[in-house]
């Protein structure tokens, strides 16, 4: 079966693609902001609800699992039953979790409203990407368009800080939750205006079964052995029995694409260098971002002993400087090609966090973090553009949503990783529960994010070398 298309061509006017550029660049920052925002409300809602002990951190990890776990299959339905349509529903799926999720009376029905607002989020924001690379024609305008998308993401992490803070001292934190619903209402309203239906051409509509139960399952295992670790610990029963599920599911899900007749994952998308190298880069680096900003925020509130409100206000500087290296990145890759744009973003990274691993008991934000943050922030930008454009560039229109569900997923489960990785080696290191053993423990996690990011940039040096410059 043949079914019809659409493409950029669709959007001829600026201003049309304009339009869908922000209402997309939205529905980003929405579910990043929506991923982060609970982090400085996580006390009122243990103390709220009443969680036990521990419990608070699945308000964080249900989402994360039904986000990380879903992408795939959320990217491949749109593919199949068209992209403006599935957008549109997991939007609105998104809202009204985000209503229960305001209104829940137990902690149980919070960790559960969570979770399907992670699935909703696993469906809108790889639709989201797709939607606009079928939008802008591969090149110099679609390179722009990722970059601002990169950049909306980093302001909605920081916009989480910011938020998160003040509204939950002056209106409680149920007002984190209220806040997605006149934001989905007003995506769902004017998507049918902005955006055009664009669907995969296939001659089934199969959405591959076995291979997406397989793939969910396995990185629903994933990410559950990751967020656990640093209580259960590494080396424990849990954690190396999930992870060896994880790899045999993993296996099991590549056996199954080789021979399925219309496979979730074309074998073909993981056997190209360019999208397996610029989906390890940006794994690495949501790794390192997402793992620094963590132990930023347990040193500042921790041992400096800032407000939530002041803290947010302190770290808009890293990304406002990561939207300046988003466009700079675009522009440069663009020249140069993905690789030395992504090396050199990681090698900044890599510097930025070597410079905080020297954090004292008594630091200052001027004297001890901004230097680290003013060369952490423009790589962060430079790396995530490159290593998306690296990763979608020459990706067949049908696989666009697929292809977009990998590259959310890596940059997604990269930060599960590095947040239990800095967990973990901070957890091991402090020496005793004062700010001089906390501090011991975080300078040890800014250097785990360090040796990410060398790990990263190896991997951009030698996986993305294939890696063709883009043409105008």
């Amino acid at each position: 079966m043949s079914v019809t298309t659409a493409s950029s061509a669709t959007l001829t006017t600026p201003g049309c693609r304009r339009g869908a550029l922000v209402l997309l660049c939205l529905a980003g920052f929405m579910v990043i902001l929506d991923a982060q925002i609970v982090v400085l409300a996580l006390p009122s809602i243990a103390e709220g609800l009443d969680f036990a002990p521990g419990g608070a951190q699945w308000v964080m990890s249900a989402y994360l699992l039904g986000f990380g776990g879903l992408l795939l299959l959320g990217g491949r339905v749109a593919d199949l039953l068209g992209r403006r349509r599935v957008f549109m529903t997991g939007t609105l799926l998104f809202g009204l979790s985000s209503l229960l999720c305001g209104f829940a009376w137990s902690a149980g029905v919070l960790v559960a409203a969570r979770a399907v607002q992670g699935v909703s989020a696993a469906v809108m924001a790889p639709t989201a990407l797709a939607l606009l690379i079928d939008t802008f024609e591969e090149g110099p305008e679609r390179n722009k368009a990722l970059a601002i998308w990169s950049g909306s993401g980093g302001f909605g992490a920081t916009a989480a800080l910011l938020i998160g803070g003040p509204l939950t001292d002056v209106l409680g934190w149920r007002w984190i939750f209220f806040l997605n619903v006149p934001a989905a209402l007003l995506l769902v309203t004017l998507s049918p205006l902005l955006l055009r239906e664009s669907r995969a051409e296939a001659r089934s509509r199969s959405y591959d079964p076995s291979g997406a139960l397989t793939v969910t399952a396995a990185l629903v295992a994933c990410i559950y052995a990751v967020v656990e670790a640093p209580r259960a610990g590494w080396l424990s029963a849990q954690t190396v029995g999930l992870l060896a599920l994880f790899a045999t599911l993993a296996l099991l899900f590549a056996r199954i694409e080789t021979r399925a007749p219309e496979p979730l994952v074309p074998p073909r998308l993981l056997r190209s260098r360019s999208v397996s190298g610029g989906n390890l880069v940006v794994f690495l680096l949501g790794s390192c971002a997402f793992g620094m900003s963590f132990t930023l925020s347990q040193y500042g509130q921790g041992v400096l002993g800032y407000s939530p409100l002041w803290f947010g206000l302190c770290n808009v500087v890293m990304p406002a400087t990561a939207v300046i290296g988003s466009y700079a990145g675009q522009a440069l890759v663009t020249r140069v090609g993905a690789r030395p744009v992504a090396a050199v973003g990681l090698a900044l990274v890599g510097a930025g966090s070597v410079l905080l691993a020297g954090v004292p008991v008594d630091g200052g934000f001027v004297r001890d973090l901004l230097p680290g943050l003013l060369l952490f922030g423009p790589g962060l930008g430079a790396c995530a553009v490159a290593g998306s454009i690296a990763a979608l560039t020459g990706v067949a229109e049908r696989e666009s949503g697929v292809a977009s569900g990998i590259n959310t997923a890596a940059f997604q489960i990269g930060g599960a990783f590095g947040v239990a990785v800095v967990s973990s080696v901070a957890l091991s290191v402090a020496d005793g529960p004062g700010p001089a053993g906390l501090t011991a423990g975080y300078r040890a996690a800014f250097a785990a994010c360090a040796l990410l990011a060398a790990v990263g940039l190896g991997c951009a040096s030698t996986l993305l070398r294939g890696t063709r410059r883009p043409t105008g």
